[in-house]
């Protein structure tokens, strides 16, 4: 069998605490390399076309009848269109319902004195802004690398990742979609190890 050439559309490291955002075509790869290992990034996604229509983890979760996402995963808009499709993973379980911190979830969760710390929704607004896009567009997303196990009183942990130096996660752009991430500055629980760090982001074709 021929191999099938690749072409790299680009290829950018996102420093520890930064947001990203990039134009994946149909047809398209994105691999998402967790270069030091246990690095949440947050990520939601848009179509290019209409910015209305966007990433749903409850039609994706309803769809394939499991809360996490892995190979196979197919994300989905709200009337289950597909927008992008998990096609390699080398860690095997990512979140989609625990949501992106902000200053807010952290003054809730651990005190008051975090107040100040920058967070994903930041993050996000950032991305969002060169995209004509605001607080109102951010919607659901997904925690790539992200370990969030449901208790047995149904109760959500936040626990040590799963992943490893080098790990990746690949998706296939089922539509054009612009994809919003924001490399996570967490440092109150253990998504990122208490010690965030540079995730590298590659397009090819």
């Amino acid at each position: 069998m021929t191999a099938v050439a690749t072409a790299v559309v680009l290829d950018e490291i996102v420093a520890a605490n930064a947001p990203w955002s990039g134009i994946v075509r149909a047809g398209e790869t994105l691999d998402i390399i967790d270069l030091d290992g246990n690095q949440a990034v947050d990520c939601v996604l848009y179509s290019v076309a209409d910015h209305t229509v966007r990433y749903s983890a409850q039609a994706t979760v309803a769809a394939q009848r499991n809360i996490f996402i892995g190979a196979g995963s197919v994300l989905r808009t709200d009337d289950g269109t597909p927008m992008m499709t998990v096609v390699a993973d080398e860690v095997g379980n990512h979140d989609t319902i625990a949501g992106a911190c902000s200053k807010e979830s952290n003054t809730l969760r651990y005190g008051h004195h975090t107040q100040h710390q920058h967070a994903c929704v930041e993050n996000f607004l950032v991305a969002a802004a060169k995209w004509g896009l605001g607080k109102r567009d951010i919607v659901s997303n997904i925690n790539w690398y992200m370990n969030v196990p449901v208790e047995a009183d149904g109760t959500l942990g936040i626990v040590d990742g799963l992943s490893a130096p080098g790990k990746v996660v690949s998706l296939r752009a089922e539509m054009d979609t612009l994809v919003l991430v924001s490399n996570c500055p967490q440092i109150n629980n253990p998504c990122n190890g208490f010690d965030p760090t540079p995730v590298r982001m590659v397009i090819s074709r």
